[in-house]
């Protein structure tokens, strides 16, 4: 995920994305810098059990607030397309649901993020990314 070649070809991009920012309004640089891909994840999967307590779906991704013990994460999860092919139907995704989801997480901790690869909704797996592991 993060060594070797495909590392340096991630860091390369983001320091490309970082210079074209500078030629651009200051709005539309924020935008651009926070999505990028799994550049501000570890690379290492970790598996979080809470309850979702918001919802918002859409693009460029969705993301879910998701009380695990007494902290709030916020989960990133896929795009429509990547969510019905997975299988996810709207209204599974609500408040007050369980979900069990394995991830990477933001390299910063404090973030308390996590890159979404595949979770479950009771025992029903959903695959957002089944090339990753």
């Amino acid at each position: 995920h993060g060594g070797g070649r495909l590392g340096e070809a991630r860091l390369h991009a983001c320091l490309q994305l970082g210079a074209a920012a500078e030629h651009v309004p200051h709005r539309q640089a924020r935008s651009a810098l926070a999505h990028q891909g799994w550049a501000w994840t570890t690379s290492n999967n970790v598996e979080l059990t809470g309850v979702i307590t918001s919802v918002r779906l859409g693009n460029p991704h969705g993301r879910l607030e998701v009380k695990v013990n007494d902290e709030t994460w916020t989960l990133e999860v896929g795009q429509p397309w990547r969510n019905e092919r997975a299988g996810l139907r709207d209204g599974d995704f609500a408040p007050g649901v369980e979900i069990r989801a394995i991830g990477e997480p933001a390299a910063d901790i404090s973030d308390k993020r996590l890159k979404v690869e595949r979770f479950f909704l009771g025992k029903r797996e959903y695959v957002l990314y089944p090339e990753r592991d």
